[in-house]
Formats: structure tokens, sequence, C-alpha cells
């Protein structure tokens, strides 16, 4: 059924308004929605298993027992398995541009049970900008995170006051190729992370990065009774007589593969060494000494993260600005041409004609045969 020209102006008018108000919208979700979801979830749980290959690498740990033993000097294992584990929560404060970041984590001997194979535990709490990874500065002034290596006499951990600066535990959303600012927790410093390359990991894209943390007394960062030892030279199996006095030092190589779109750390490499001695040049004890690598699993489970994050955005940000603006081209040509080719076929509005003034005939009445003089006088 033909439609009036009436209802065909207001159908035009419909069909152009909805197609206007379809192309703003493709225009402001990618503005507004994806600046949203650019951002760190705060309900992240994330569990990272990092263990040391069994492929001929050094594996080297420092046997507490024996520096404590009364005979014989310390011994050092070697090709101990290990692993490092760390469990990352959101805790408050957290709002809609920050979150307080919670890690524990800890390292172990796996050739050992229970307490005796545990070598560090470490709790970190630090607050960042949910869409840069940075640290934030505190409210009120003072250090804004805090990280925990002794406890007290109750077993609870003594959280030191630390200023965070620089990345930590994941990078910009949209990471570039260049360097980071990266904070080390063992020394609680911050120093270059450096882009090395472009690679895949599993078939997804990555950046690599490496940093390099300069040998450091730990004794000057953390006041841990076994940061410095002062035991007899023969114990530290060192020539001399007499008690020596060594600090233990802590140097590592950081490799990091990360999802550039989301900034999710999809891979972790720690080439970590620490030792005792008596001056940082010349390692005398080794304390730990290898390398950790996120295990298959751990690889996995960040890119199952980095590509739910990256469908959000690429949907928020791509597709449906797409289909929106098609859309609104479709309404939008359909409402002028509507509008404008289909007044009366020809663009033009079809006048309307007034009907001449009946002739005489059958059934028509005849016009008068005689005229009034309405100025004749009687």
């Amino acid at each position: 059924m033909a439609l009036s020209a009436g209802t065909r102006r207001t159908v035009a008018c419909v069909l152009v308004g909805l197609g206007a108000m379809l192309l703003v919208a493709a225009i402001m979700v990618p503005t507004y929605t994806v600046s949203r979801l650019a951002k760190t979830p705060l309900d992240l749980e994330i569990t990272t298993v990092a263990t040391n290959p069994q492929n001929g690498a050094p594996s080297e740990v420092l046997d507490s027992k024996s520096l404590t033993s009364g005979t014989g000097s310390a011994k050092v294992d070697q090709n101990v398995p290990l692993v490092s584990q760390r469990f990352l929560t959101v805790e408050d404060p957290s709002d809609a541009s920050e979150m307080t970041i919670q890690a524990g984590q800890t390292l172990r001997r796996t050739d050992k049970q229970g307490d005796t194979g545990l070598l560090t535990a470490t709790i970190d709490r630090v607050t960042v900008d949910r869409k840069t990874g940075e640290p934030v500065e505190s409210v009120d002034g003072g250090p804004n995170g805090a990280i925990g290596v002794t406890v007290d006499k109750k077993g609870e951990s003594v959280m030191d006051p630390v200023q965070h600066t620089g990345l930590q535990y994941r990078f910009p959303i949209g990471t570039d190729k260049k360097t980071y600012p990266y904070f080390d927790l063992n020394v609680r410093k911050t120093y270059d992370i450096n882009y090395v390359e472009e690679t895949e990991i599993n078939n997804l894209k990555v950046y690599h990065f490496q940093m390099a943390v300069p040998v450091t007394d730990l004794s000057t960062v953390a006041n841990s009774p076994t940061n410095k030892l002062t035991l007899p030279a023969e114990k530290w199996g060192v020539e001399g007589d007499g008690d020596v006095t060594m600090a233990r030092f802590y140097t590592n190589t950081r490799d990091l593969w990360v999802e550039p779109r989301t900034g999710t750390v999809i891979k972790g490499q720690e080439q970590i060494h620490l030792f005792y001695a008596r001056s940082g040049d010349k390692p005398e004890v080794t304390a730990l000494k290898s390398t950790l690598v996120f295990d298959e699993n751990t690889i996995e489970s960040q890119i199952s993260v980095a590509k739910d994050n990256i469908d959000k955005l690429s949907l928020y940000g791509r597709i449906l600005p797409i289909i929106l603006g098609v859309l609104a081209l479709v309404f939008l040509i359909v409402g002028l041409l509507l509008g404008f080719l289909g007044k009366n076929g020809n663009g033009r509005t079809p006048v309307r004609r007034v009907a001449p003034a009946p002739s005489g005939g059958p059934g028509n009445f005849d016009a008068p045969t005689q005229q009034i003089d309405m100025n004749k006088k009687p």
C-alpha cells in the first residue's frame, strides 16, 4: 500500500533522526566507553607461578642450617628445585581512577617440606593509577606503599612504609616501544626497563623488556638479621682467624614480555643472584643463584586475561562504532531518499487543482434564464 505524502515525510524525518542519533553514538562510544574500559578491573585476582627450568642452568641455595651448625663451613646445595608464587589482589582504598594492590610472594625449595623449604616471604602494598599502572601520591603526603619482609612475635608481618615509583605489576594500556621506570621490590628502588624487541608468545604479539639491577647491599635496604652476619672465618670458608662480617648482596636481570594493548605481563623471568661478601664486587658465599620463569599454566592464564580485555576494547573501540556508523548511514540515506525522491516520483510536491464549475446537461442545474434588475423601480 502506497504511503501518503504526509506519512512519507513523517517516516523520513524519523529515519533521519535515528541516523543522526546513531552517528553521534558511533562517535561517543569509543570516546567515553573505551576510556572507562581501559583500566585495570577492581575484581582483579592473579596468581603467578615461576619455576627454575631443569635445563642445566645453575640453581644454588645456601643451606642455612650449615651456618649455625657447630662444625664445618657453609654449605651450598646444587641443582635445587625452586618455585616462586605470587598472589595479587585489589584492596581498599580503591575507586574509579585508583586501586590498591596487595601482593604476597614466596620463594620455596620444593625438595624440603613445610617451613624448612621456605626461603623468602614478602608482602607488598601500593596504590596505583588504574590506567597507567604507575603509583600515585599518598593523600597524606607520606609513602604510597608498604613492604613486609619480617614478622613480629605473633608471626604477623611487619609492614615498613616505602615510597614506590615506576611500574611494577602491570604496564600502561597501550604500552609503547620505549624505556619505562620499573620498581624493584628487593632493593626498593626504581631502574630503567628497556624495550628489546617485538615477538610472539603462543601466537600473541608481545613486547620484550629487560632491566638490570646493579649489585646492592641489602643491609642498607631493610633491617633484617640475615642481611648482615658475623661468623668465624672458618664457617664462611675463607682464610683468616677470628670473626668476619659479611653483608648479603643482591643483583638481578629481569625480563618481561608484555601484551601492549592491555599492558598485561604475559611472561616473566628473573636471573637472581644473592651472595654474602665483604665487598659487592667479590662474591664469597652464594645464598641463591637461579633463573625463575613463569610456568606454562601461568603464561596461558595471562594470555586469557589479555585476550578478554582485548575483546572488550575491540568491541567498544572498533566493532560497535563501525556497526553504529553503518546503520546511521543506512537510515540517513533511506530517510533522505524517502523525503526528497518520494515526492510525486519527480521530486515535486503535487499541486491540488480545483474542479471547474459544472456545465449544463442531464443531471445538472440549468443556468438562470432571467436576471432581475435590482435597480428597477416598481
